[in-house]
């Protein structure tokens, strides 16, 4: 992406060095340093998630992958299936090419199906 110096040395600052600690019934707990993911909360975040994962897309023409603030949703028709495990493979290298870590206990499947004309 062709930014100005002074906006990627900017972003480059941001994304610098950055920590957590979280604060529970007045005790702060000790602070780790952030080495991947996105800056949730921030302002910035989401659009840095939608400029860093501008790069990310189905190996199949036929498949979408949708992008929403620090989500990503792959969606598939049924006649499809049998790509799911290399458009999850895929995702996976990404994500790892890009210094994030997924949320493996997070995805979910959801299977809509047909309905015949007039049934309710």
């Amino acid at each position: 992406m062709e930014l100005p110096d002074a906006i990627y040395n900017w972003l480059i600052n941001f994304h610098q060095d950055r920590s957590h600690a979280t604060k529970y019934s007045g005790l702060i707990f000790t602070i780790a340093r952030i080495n991947a993911s996105i800056a949730q909360g921030s302002g910035i975040g989401p659009t840095a998630y939608d400029v860093g994962a501008s790069d990310l897309h189905p190996i199949d023409q036929a498949n979408v992958i949708v992008k929403f603030a620090d989500d990503t949703y792959l969606i598939s028709a049924s006649e499809n299936r049998d790509t799911m495990h290399a458009e999850l493979q895929n995702i996976d290298a990404w994500a790892t090419r890009n210094n994030l870590r997924l949320n493996k206990s997070k995805p979910r499947e959801m299977v809509v199906l047909p309905t015949a004309k007039g049934v309710r």
